[in-house]
């Protein structure tokens, strides 16, 4: 679904139980110190990069000789100010291709996208903006899919949304470009708005907007490297009124597959409706298979299902027999800039393939979404996982921290992107 799923969503993992937030953190240390061991890689947009990581040409958004930028900059609301801004981007034969404006208290912030000249830079351009009057401007790399006009592109979005209550984080996050998404659930805050603390709903806050989810908890965005305008916060919330006015939905497509040895099986979309079915699925399961899906006290886990069911957090998979019997669910998260996977196979449903079909669905559902890797947190002794992984017959990564083993699956190379955007300024100090 999007081009660059690199910090798409995180999740609040406050109100699970103490036994999943001690292995989150556990995860979540390992993946820091791993990170901090990582070769250099690309910024996925939290701060901005060197001139020099930015302003050279790349293969991906060069066409011919000329490249595509997307460009932010703030004009006086005056006459003649984005004429004097189009004037001095037509001297350095710079093409606009379309032109947005957000209309703000004091001046006009006008997006561009623009087909320039590929020798000439990124310094350049922004260099003859603000001689031309323009101030605080921004620019990034764009390509193909930034030629989709605005409204073409947020009507493609509602229509997701509407299909899909899944889909609000990825269209939030392709309709306000690189940003962090995280959902707080009502339960979460009842502490702090009794004390005040809680975060303000329906709120504009400089690189910071707070909307009321569908369900009474928060939805957050950050971006931090650029401030959102009140234009974008209006479609944002618009967006999360859709979703919640359309109410729980998910696609009505399923698949019946026929496994090994004869039975048949359905494979459809699951979510919090599916609660009492998932909790029955868990009195049928063994200690011993519930112990290895979530790693912790046994009698905890029907206090995971309504996270890990909600569309907010990820998007599930359920298999039932004819008789409309839930015997397996997979899981797929969203954890930030990389995106969980998880499995549970009812014990006489086990060793028959189901793992690995919803295994195979779920990241093929990654990858649609753009994200470069899943990992799936689990044991060593849990053949069945490790197996399944292994089938998917893709890169894997293992590794092993206090007695849990983390397997990462890479995906497919991620884009070749030129970074965040960055401003003049910095650029004239570089």
């Amino acid at each position: 679904m999007s081009r660059d799923m690199s910090d798409v969503t995180r999740t609040d993992h406050g109100c699970l139980p103490p036994a999943w937030q001690r292995i989150t953190t556990a995860f979540r240390a390992w993946r820091e110190r791993r990170h901090e061991n990582a070769p250099p890689r690309l910024d996925t947009g939290a701060r901005p990069l060197s001139a020099e990581q930015q302003a050279g040409p790349s293969a991906a958004v060069t066409s011919g000789q000329t490249v595509l930028w997307r460009m932010r900059t703030t004009v006086k609301d005056e006459p003649g100010s984005l004429a004097a801004l189009c004037t001095a981007l037509a001297a350095h034969r710079v093409d606009i291709l379309s032109l947005q404006t957000h209309p703000l208290a004091v001046g006009t912030v006008d997006e561009f996208l623009l087909r320039a000249p590929d020798a000439l830079t990124a310094a350049e351009i922004t260099g003859a903006v603000s001689r031309a009057g323009g101030a605080d401007t921004w620019i990034e790399r764009a390509d193909a899919h930034d030629l989709v006009d605005a409204p073409t592109r947020v009507l493609g979005l509602a229509a997701r949304t509407a299909l899909d209550a899944a889909e609000l984080p990825l269209a939030l996050r392709q309709l306000l470009g690189r940003c962090t998404i995280r959902s707080q659930p009502a339960a979460s805050l009842r502490g702090e708005r009794a004390s005040g603390r809680g975060p303000v709903e329906g709120a504009l806050e400089d690189t910071v907007m707070r909307l009321r989810a569908p369900e009474g908890g928060v939805i957050t965005v950050e971006r931090p490297y650029l401030p959102f305008t009140p234009t974008e916060f209006a479609r944002a919330r618009a967006l999360v009124e859709l979703d919640a006015r359309l109410g729980p939905r998910l696609p009505r497509g399923r698949d019946v597959l026929t496994l090994p040895e004869g039975s048949d099986i359905t494979v459809r979309r699951a979510d919090t409706r599916d609660l009492q079915a998932a909790r029955a699925m868990h009195e049928r399961c063994s200690e011993r298979t519930l112990k290895s899906r979530y790693h912790g006290p046994v009698r905890d886990a029907d206090r995971y299902l309504n996270h890990l069911l909600s569309p907010r957090y990820g998007r599930t998979l359920a298999a039932q027999t004819a008789s409309g019997r839930v015997v397996a669910l997979g899981h797929l998260l969203w954890d930030g800039d990389e995106t969980e996977v998880a499995l549970l196979v009812e014990d006489a449903w086990q060793r028959r393939g189901i793992g690995g079909e919803l295994l195979g669905r779920l990241v093929a559902m990654a990858r649609e979404a753009g994200c470069a890797s899943v990992y799936a947190v689990t044991q060593a002794s849990n053949t069945g996982m490790v197996a399944a992984m292994r089938g998917l017959g893709l890169p894997l990564d293992y590794q092993v921290e206090e007695g849990t083993l983390v397997i990462t699956a890479r995906l497919e190379p991620a884009p070749v992107t030129a970074g965040p955007p960055y401003d003049a300024e910095r650029l004239a100090r570089d």
